[in-house]
């Protein structure tokens, strides 16, 4: 059987469309690849919010960064569904989704990490298309400030799905948190190092520089996946008590972000049609 080729999306309500579906599969799949979906679909009803409510200084600019970046995470959704290698950092993540005891955050986590650290980077230099890339670094900031905020109002929202994730807060004196292994802040400036050293590259040189970060970026992966000594402990107490459903959890966390579609629809002006891709 051949496998169907992969459509991009060519704007941001066709990502958002394509979202609803990873998510709705994965709901009646009982797949835990419907966590981070759930929060990308967040993330990206947010900068559309954003983008309608004039937030940006130039929205269809940032829509178009937007798309690139959410078009990596999708292509390597088709390609994991259909049994085709994704990046090293998604493979990591998507083999975490099999895994029962890899316990929610973490699922969360080695999403943003594949998302953030490889992907991101990647969609600005595409984006900017040979241009120069600097004009891309206040989309690129706020994309990752969304990311980060979002993150971290899910990560108290679902207290009722995994009772214990503050337990995490027990190891934040001595650096051991999972929390603090991902930074957020810390995630965003490599990102962006990365998409300046990407910029420019050709050929055998960008696929080296690609391969690099793959393999950085992965191995930063297994660690979150695979946390050593208290905190493996810990991820293992907060696993019993957390809910064992994945159809459950991805219609709680869909229920959540639902609240928050609240876009104000404003009228664009006639020169400010979206570019698509």
């Amino acid at each position: 059987m051949n496998t169907p080729v992969f459509t991009p999306a060519a704007s941001i309500d066709e990502v958002i469309h394509q979202l609803n579906g990873i998510i709705e599969n994965a709901r009646q799949q009982n797949d835990r690849t419907g966590y981070f979906a759930s929060l990308y679909h967040k993330v990206t009803v947010r900068v559309k919010e954003g983008i309608l409510n004039n937030e940006f200084e130039d929205g269809p600019r940032m829509e178009r960064l937007d798309v690139f970046f959410a078009n990596r995470y999708l292509e390597a959704v088709h390609q994991w569904r259909h049994g085709q290698p994704p990046s090293g950092p998604w493979a990591v993540a998507f083999e975490g989704t099999r895994k029962i005891t890899v316990i929610l955050l973490q699922q969360l986590l080695l999403g943003m990490n594949a998302h953030i650290n490889y992907d991101l980077g990647i969609a600005a230099v595409d984006c900017a298309a040979g241009g120069d890339i600097q004009v891309m670094h206040r989309d690129f900031i706020s994309i990752n400030n969304i990311i980060g905020s979002l993150t971290f109002e899910v990560t108290n929202e679902i207290s009722r799905i995994s009772p214990l994730l503050s337990l995490f807060g027990l190891h934040s004196q001595n650096g051991q948190s999972i929390l603090i292994q991902f930074s957020i802040s810390n995630a965003r400036d490599g990102a962006w190092g990365f998409a300046e050293e990407l910029s420019g590259k050709q050929g055998a040189q960008r696929e080296e520089c690609l391969q690099a970060r793959d393999a950085s970026i992965k191995k930063l992966a297994e660690a979150l996946k695979k946390p050593k000594g208290l905190v493996r402990f810990t991820t293992f107490v907060i696993f019993l008590f957390e809910w064992k459903s994945p159809r459950k959890i991805i219609g709680a966390l869909y229920k959540y972000q639902k609240a928050y579609i609240t876009v104000t629809p404003r009228p664009a002006p006639p020169s400010s049609a979206h570019t698509r891709p």
